[in-house]
């Protein structure tokens, strides 16, 4: 687990989303369901980051993110997606991991910080090839927190 954000297990899971839409509402309801949130709100949050500019990383991931008032944490959620989907990467490649994250609405630097801790985890090609080789949720998990733990050090 890193120090930067939460990860709870719940909050990984597989997405049958087919377009960019789908997976920020995937990620939304996630995060209502898991972090007792609201979805609708969450999905504004998400909606509005997007419309400044695509958060689609590169190299197959994504990371929605946004802020949100009443957070005390950045909170994360992570989906594997059945189907690759266009989400306007600057690679131009589609998405397969969409990496969410959500930040108190004052957090600045904190925010910054998790942002480029989930970035450097997602760099690394042969832990998205375990990713995707992963057999289920739960093994993404481990997998995710393990690689968290080890970049803290």
């Amino acid at each position: 687990m890193s120090a930067l954000y939460l990860l709870d297990p719940a909050a990984v899971g597989t997405s049958n989303a087919m377009s960019k839409g789908e997976v920020l509402q995937a990620l939304a309801d996630r995060f209502a369901a898991v972090y007792d949130l609201d979805a609708v709100s969450v999905m504004e949050a998400l909606e509005e980051r997007e419309r400044l500019g695509s958060t689609g990383f590169g190299r197959g991931v994504a990371i929605p993110h946004a802020r949100i008032p009443g957070l005390r944490r950045p909170v994360c959620a992570v989906l594997r997606l059945s189907t690759a989907v266009t989400f306007d990467s600057a690679d131009g490649l589609p998405v397969e991991v969409a990496f969410g994250l959500l930040s108190p609405d004052n957090s600045g630097a904190t925010h910054l910080h998790a942002l480029a801790a989930i970035s450097r985890i997602m760099r690394d090609d042969r832990l998205r090839d375990r990713l995707a080789e992963a057999q289920n949720d739960e093994a993404v998990y481990a997998l995710l927190t393990n690689e968290s733990t080890r970049d803290a050090a």
